[in-house]
């Protein structure tokens, strides 16, 4: 008896174990879902712009949005959205009503652009946008980044840095002193 209850036990903590390594995620939204946190909680909004046919999105997905650090930083202080650039959602957002009305679902590889895409002025995949408060885009960020080169924007956007900066020169002045923290993954 008291065997069967000593694996009773080991068995027990390794469940334990086991569901204290789940690894943490992004929480991810919907673009109407943010906008109406925005409206109780002002953060800014984290866009991922991504088609399903996009190499790089993928390796986006793979590889920097499973950075223990960046995942907790996203969560912490953005808003953050998977946006499927070429899907057929319907989104509401500032009084319009935006689909995709050339979205044709027996295609397999690149498809329409999204109406929100083309408000949002995204040009290529992926895109990550960065949006105020008031869900009106800062900027784009075009094409794939590792957890670290994205650690930058994320931070430049989160502190304002932005607003201070006048010039590409004072850009990259701000980028060449940035230091990263998040830690590096395989």
């Amino acid at each position: 008896m008291k065997k069967y209850l000593f694996i009773a036990f080991i068995a027990f903590i390794g469940l334990s174990v086991n569901a204290q390594k789940k690894e943490a995620t992004i929480k991810w939204m919907t673009f109407e879902e943010a906008v109406k946190a925005q409206a109780k909680k002002p953060m800014k909004i984290m866009l991922d712009a991504y088609t399903t046919w996009c190499g790089p999105c993928k390796l986006l997905d793979k590889n920097t949005f499973t950075n223990p650090d960046l995942i907790d930083y996203v969560n912490k202080n953005f808003y953050a959205v998977k946006f499927n650039a070429e899907g057929n959602d319907v989104v509401k957002f500032k009084g319009q009503t935006l689909t995709n009305p050339n979205f044709d679902a027996t295609k397999t590889g690149r498809n329409s652009q999204h109406q929100l895409s083309q408000v949002l002025g995204v040009s290529a995949y992926p895109t990550i946008l960065f949006l105020d408060e008031k869900a009106d885009v800062i900027t784009p960020v075009i094409g794939y980044r590792t957890a670290q080169e994205l650690e930058l924007y994320l931070k430049f956007f989160k502190e304002d840095s932005y607003k201070k900066i006048t010039s590409q020169e004072d850009f990259n002045k701000y980028a060449s002193e940035f230091k990263p923290s998040f830690k590096l993954i395989n």
